[in-house]
């Protein structure tokens, strides 16, 4: 089980209320219910170092399958096993797809904002606020893509139903929290809810998740995703 602490790889441990803690990296100070069992922090910022490189991986990507997309993006160095991280992935690799199924968007604008919007939702949302980062990133994709605002009226609507639709597919599995598992879960529901109601078709694939023996709490067989033994995200 290779991945908790950044630091020293022992398991995490999530607070019920706000500690002052300081990033082990950057010494930035700041509260945060989430440490290490040896008391090690990592801020976010630190945790997603080398995912703005993503908007680059975005531009050159043709696919528009956003679930190889996605898995592209877990294989790289900044990804890992579980991470705020996330809350940027799932929407970027929406709107590339989105974009190369034939969505009419300024790809890099929409990139840029997905990236200034998805990394503000912390990690730990999932337990604390109840709101998966995951499946806030396809309500964020929606936004962008239909150009909601506040004053948004039918877009406005869809983005929230976006975003309750992959929630309720997060909450059907249940915990405990694993990045991986709901990525793939908001993904899935963001390619039917599109074709849905835009009627753009994204390629949709059967997603097969071979990150169990970095997860210390994986579900396995519980987990619709678990395929025993591999490790590049395919059946």
């Amino acid at each position: 089980m290779s991945e908790e602490c950044l630091i020293c790889k022992e398991p995490l441990e999530y607070l019920q209320e706000d500690v002052e803690m300081e990033c082990e990296i950057c010494h930035k100070k700041e509260n945060s219910k989430t440490r290490c069992v040896n008391g090690h922090y990592v801020c976010s910022e630190c945790h997603m170092q080398g995912i703005d490189s993503l908007i680059g991986l975005c531009l050159k990507e043709t696919s528009n399958n956003p679930l190889k997309i996605l898995n592209k993006m877990m294989a790289m160095p900044f990804c890992h096993m579980h991470g705020p991280e996330h809350h940027v992935m799932v929407g970027m690799a929406l709107l590339t797809a989105w974009k190369n199924a034939g969505g009419d968007i300024d790809l890099k604008k929409g990139l840029t904002e997905m990236y200034s919007r998805g990394r503000t939702v912390p990690g730990g949302a999932c337990g604390f606020w109840g709101a998966c980062g995951a499946g806030i990133s396809t309500g964020i994709f929606m936004s962008i893509a239909t150009g909601a605002t506040p004053l948004g009226e039918e877009n406005f609507g869809l983005a929230h139903k976006m975003t309750a639709s992959a929630l309720g597919a997060i909450g059907e599995i249940g915990g405990p929290r694993c990045c991986k598992r709901d990525s793939y879960l908001s993904i899935q529901k963001a390619v039917e809810f599109v074709k849905e109601h835009t009627g753009i078709e994204m390629e949709q694939s059967p997603a097969g998740c071979g990150h169990s023996s970095r997860n210390a709490q994986c579900i396995q067989t519980r987990c619709p995703f678990y395929r025993q033994g591999r490790t590049d995200g395919s059946r």
